[in-house]
């Protein structure tokens, strides 16, 4: 039913707690696969001792480095799973989770409207991340800006949703924001979205998360186009004027003319991005 995927990066050491939190399952019907983005840390080797005593399916792949997306879109390729949950190499799951996706899953199963099922996240201690909000089917933009629920949560796509929806792989840069795909696939589809807790992260220094604002500046095309398709968007004004700025924040940062054009509406906006790249170029000398 499940397909958990992981993309990983010289985290070999944290791979075990994810490993422990699989192993207490109320279900077992998932997969887990690994797909190691070029480690250098031993991180097969560490998985080599999982696969040997790991009670429920484990698959690990080796790719040349690329970046998370890359990683993303070769697991979604490689998933047995009818729904594909990514979890990352320093999260992982409470007891129920997969039991809870299932329950919430069986509901809409089979109809196309839905792309997938939605739970919440929270932190290792319990605190839900974002603002709790009763069960729904929306889409993950209506869910963001109609019922104003913040903080990330916890999507379980369709496999063949993520594979019509892959992560667009632009030369040159290893970071690609997962909103821009889960955007695109609000467009077409909603979500079940379901009141429980099926994922446990904290933010840790050196993350993705810790240092956004560094990788976006080197990979300004994946940005650009995130912040370009969300002016195009039913979203509310306010959240256009944010997208407009920060695409001339990171236009600053292309490296040739090949990048998404913003409608020339938003050109008023291009001073106040400019002043951001230089406070970015400050902060990160």
């Amino acid at each position: 039913m499940i397909t958990i995927l992981t993309p990983t990066y010289n985290r070999c050491d944290l791979l075990s707690q994810i490993y422990q939190s699989l192993c207490q399952q109320t279900s077992p019907d998932f997969e887990w696969v690994i797909v190691d983005d070029g480690s250098q840390d031993g991180t097969g080797d560490v998985v080599d001792g999982m696969l040997e005593a790991a009670n429920f399916p484990l698959h690990y792949f080796y790719k040349e480095n690329g970046g998370k997306h890359t990683a993303l879109n070769f697991g979604v390729r490689k998933a047995k799973g009818e729904l594909v949950l990514i979890l990352d190499s320093d999260d992982q799951l409470p007891p129920n989770a997969v039991e809870n996706i299932e329950k919430a899953y069986a509901e809409v199963r089979g109809d196309e409207a839905f792309a997938g099922v939605c739970g919440y996240m929270a932190h290792r201690d319990g605190q839900v991340i974002g603002s709790p909000v009763i069960d729904s089917d929306i889409n993950t933009i209506d869910l963001r800006y109609q019922l104003g629920v913040g903080g990330d949560m916890a999507e379980v796509f369709r496999k063949d949703i993520l594979l019509k929806y892959p992560f667009p792989e632009i030369k040159g840069e290893r970071f690609c924001p997962e909103v821009l795909v889960w955007n695109r696939i609000a467009q077409n589809y909603k979500m079940r979205v379901f009141s429980k807790v099926i994922y446990f992260r904290d933010y840790l220094d050196g993350g993705l998360t810790s240092n956004i604002v560094r990788i976006r500046m080197k990979s300004p095309v994946a940005s650009m186009m995130t912040y370009q398709e969300i002016t195009t968007y039913n979203v509310p004004f306010k959240v256009k004027v944010r997208a407009a700025i920060n695409y001339w924040r990171f236009w600053c940062c292309r490296q040739d003319n090949s990048y998404p054009v913003i409608d020339s509406k938003w050109l008023w906006a291009l001073p106040f991005g400019v002043s951001l790249h230089w406070i970015d170029l400050i902060k990160n000398r």
